[in-house]
């Protein structure tokens, strides 16, 4: 998930269609659309001696505990692993722990891999993988993955290499929380030592991945080193190092992508599309993903309270607009909080059932008007905050004030820094005065309930204190439930609740995309490069 606006060019307008259903094998073609999803790329033909990486910005800080946004993570997870690994097919492995099992209901029993080192050489314990876990129990570290520990008693070592999580109650999620971020294991050793340091530009990381934290030049760039020690032959570097340049400005990024300076990045600029799909420079992929981009309803005391007014403003949002002037045509009205690929573990029947049973909300700035005229809502304001990161927010904006408009809401969008954007999404005062705010929300694992967990009463990113009770209950009935079947129908009821009441509206999904310069192949295009150890993979062009 998270909350970051991205850095985007001018819109360019490229009709396409985008199925978000999981792809296998190789490259896929999407109907007539102009671009297709790959699972992957060539294979690299060797090694190479280093390559470049663009981030559009600049991470605070590689701690795990406080890694919840794209720059930190595509970086780390080339650097920390976790108990588990998620995969490019959005599936599950063991990683830094070789199997596990769920003995009972609120018992969670993993087995830790032996023989595998960190960075300074020293081994990974079961007392490593304790401390690692329970830090993101600790009040005082405050770290942004308290959610997924929810429902955690204890950590324990039970065994020479192993370690028991015992939950207050069963949770179906805990697990696979475990191949992302809050499953990261870290030396013991170095977070004693490192304290409140640990993850800064000095001190960086210690960890057990294919790439060591090398330097970090504040303001310019992040550099990791290959680890020779590592555990996994498979996923041994086939780079010596990796430098992430940080490059804010949209149209830096892709001059560099089209000059050879930086050999790839993430999350490449829409308007650029067309740009770098015929370049002689590189090739342009897309993958698939469980981002949406959503507008969040920040306050439910104003106009915005009503459920009809929520209704009736995505009826006037022109979402295939948005898509085509914003996106480059990448992309698809979104019908939920989640994508199809979040149904991946649910039984096929139960996720069909649960994409027919969505509310449809088509565009209709009309019958919108009147459903909000029978709220009484006429002429009161909604303030829309946004950023000039890049055009792409811009027009999402323009869209939405335009359809409050049609609705006969009086709009005020709110310009603020890109710094005071992001402090929307982890600062209660940032917020106040705020109706509306954009973010791309991505899942950290292939559940819906990484989404609908985060809108239950209290929780920290529901943002505008939407409270249902049936919502709530739904949720916990599916977190509960470890049968595949039980758990997607919870699911599809709290979902359904959502769709109805409306406390974030759902605008479009789009694929992963990434751009490789003509010197390196090798990656996955899959929203999973936030967790799986992508970098590793990339090497010289044959």
């Amino acid at each position: 998930m998270r909350p970051s606006p991205r850095s985007l060019l001018a819109a360019v307008t490229a009709a396409a269609a985008l199925t978000t259903s999981a792809c296998a094998g190789t490259a896929q073609q999407t109907g007539a659309a102009a671009y297709k999803l790959t699972s992957t790329t060539p294979a690299a033909a060797g090694d190479i001696d280093s390559f470049t990486w663009s981030l559009y910005g600049e991470p605070t800080s590689i701690d795990y505990a406080y890694s919840f946004d794209f720059p930190p993570n595509q970086i780390l997870a080339n650097v920390c692993e976790s108990l588990l690994r998620w995969n490019p097919d959005l599936t599950t492995s063991p990683s830094l722990a070789t199997s596990y099992s769920n003995p009972t209901p609120t018992t969670w029993v993993y087995q830790i891999r032996p023989g595998v080192h960190f960075h300074d050489g020293t081994v990974l314990s079961a007392d490593d993988v304790v401390a690692s876990l329970r830090r993101n129990l600790d009040p005082a570290v405050a770290g942004d993955w308290a959610y997924p520990f929810r429902n955690v008693q204890s950590i324990d070592k039970t065994g020479a290499m192993q370690v028991t999580v015992t939950l207050k109650t069963p949770d179906s999620t805990f697990n696979q929380y475990m191949a992302a971020s809050p499953g990261t294991v870290e030396s013991a050793a170095t977070l004693a030592k490192d304290g409140k340091d640990y993850g800064n530009p000095a001190d960086g990381v210690n960890c057990t991945g294919p790439f060591a934290f090398s330097s970090w030049t504040s303001g310019q760039s992040l550099v990791l080193k290959r680890f020779d020690d590592y555990w996994d032959p498979q996923l041994k570097a086939k780079a010596g190092q990796v430098k992430f340049v940080f490059l804010s400005d949209p149209t830096t990024r892709v001059n560099a992508f089209r000059t050879g300076e930086v050999d790839g990045g993430w999350m490449v600029p829409a308007g650029a599309y067309d740009q770098l799909r015929d370049t002689p420079a590189g090739t342009l992929y897309f993958g698939q993903n469980t981002t949406v981009a959503d507008e969040v309803v920040n306050n439910l005391k104003g106009p915005l309270g009503d459920a009809r007014v929520r209704q009736a403003l995505l009826m006037a949002i022109d979402r295939k607009g948005i898509v085509k002037a914003g996106a480059a045509g990448v992309g698809e009205v979104a019908d939920s909080l989640v994508t199809a690929n979040n149904w991946n573990g649910a039984p096929p029947s139960t996720a069909a059932d649960a994409a027919k049973a969505l509310p449809a909300y088509p565009y209709d700035p009309a019958k919108a008007k009147a459903l909000a005229a029978q709220a009484g809502v006429s002429g009161q304001k909604v303030v829309i905050a946004t950023s000039p990161l890049d055009s792409q927010t811009t027009i999402i904006t323009q869209a939405v004030a335009q359809a409050a408009t049609a609705i006969g809401l009086k709009p005020e969008i709110d310009t603020v820094s890109a710094d005071k954007y992001t402090a929307l999404f982890t600062d209660p005062a940032a917020r106040q005065g705020v109706d509306l705010f954009l973010t791309f929300w991505y899942t950290s694992i292939t559940d819906p309930l990484d989404m609908y967990g985060s809108l239950q009463t209290g929780a920290f990113s529901n943002y505008g204190n939407w409270s249902d009770p049936k919502f709530d209950a739904a949720v916990d009935q599916a977190v509960g439930a470890y049968d595949p079947a039980a758990h997607a129908a919870a699911t599809e009821a709290a979902q359904q609740i959502a769709m109805t009441q409306l406390p974030w509206l759902p605008l479009y999904t789009e694929p992963v995309s990434v751009f490789l310069g003509k010197r390196i192949t090798g990656v996955q295009p899959s929203i999973a490069y936030l967790y799986y150890p992508w970098a590793a993979q990339i090497g010289a062009k044959g």
